[in-house]
């Protein structure tokens, strides 16, 4: 165990945020899974599957995208008060919106990364800008990227269920099959 004397929790901590070359592993097994989306049939990409959060491969790759945009566009970085993508506009995305999408997560990111690099343990309280009413909640930056990378990755593998469930051979999206 660490002696408390010896070593200091906060710089221990710090050793284990994500960086910003770590977060190119998150792209790279998401294009991964976006090019192996554009191989789906149109039918089964938007098909509703029961027993999954969100019911299609579709609705799910915007709500990743969309969750990305609202704690770390919104909340962290107050760049939009609407962040999700309203739910009578997600029967229209195809692959090229929702790419586009994670664009725009993906800037949210690296302005994280760059603005905030210094201050990633630091709290922030706010109400949630979404939500109306709500009330303040206390979060770090590093906490809420973390929260992005580890919800994508959860829904990556429901995506990756669906697609077995239809009959579909998906690749691996790992990290661990990525480049170093």
């Amino acid at each position: 165990m660490f002696d408390n004397n010896k070593y200091n929790i906060q710089k221990i901590r710090k050793v284990f945020l994500l960086n910003k070359s770590e977060y190119e592993w998150v792209k790279e097994t998401r294009e991964i899974l976006l090019d192996f989306c554009r191989e789906v049939k149109p039918d089964d990409f938007t098909r509703q599957l029961n027993g999954f959060g969100f019911q299609s491969m579709r609705d799910t790759l915007v709500h990743i995208a969309n969750c990305y945009i609202a704690w770390l566009g919104s909340f962290v970085l107050i760049k939009t008060k609407k962040p999700l993508t309203p739910k009578e506009d997600v029967p229209q995305f195809g692959l090229d919106e929702i790419k586009a999408r994670f664009e725009q997560a993906d800037s949210f990111v690296n302005e994280v990364f760059e603005g905030l690099a210094n201050n990633m343990d630091k709290p922030i309280r706010r109400a949630i800008p979404w939500r109306d009413g709500s009330e303040e909640i206390s979060m770090t930056p590093g906490k809420l990227l973390m929260h992005t990378v580890t919800h994508e990755f959860h829904h990556k593998g429901q995506i990756v269920a669906m697609a077995r469930h239809m009959g579909y051979e998906p690749p691996n999206t790992d990290v661990l099959g990525t480049s170093n």
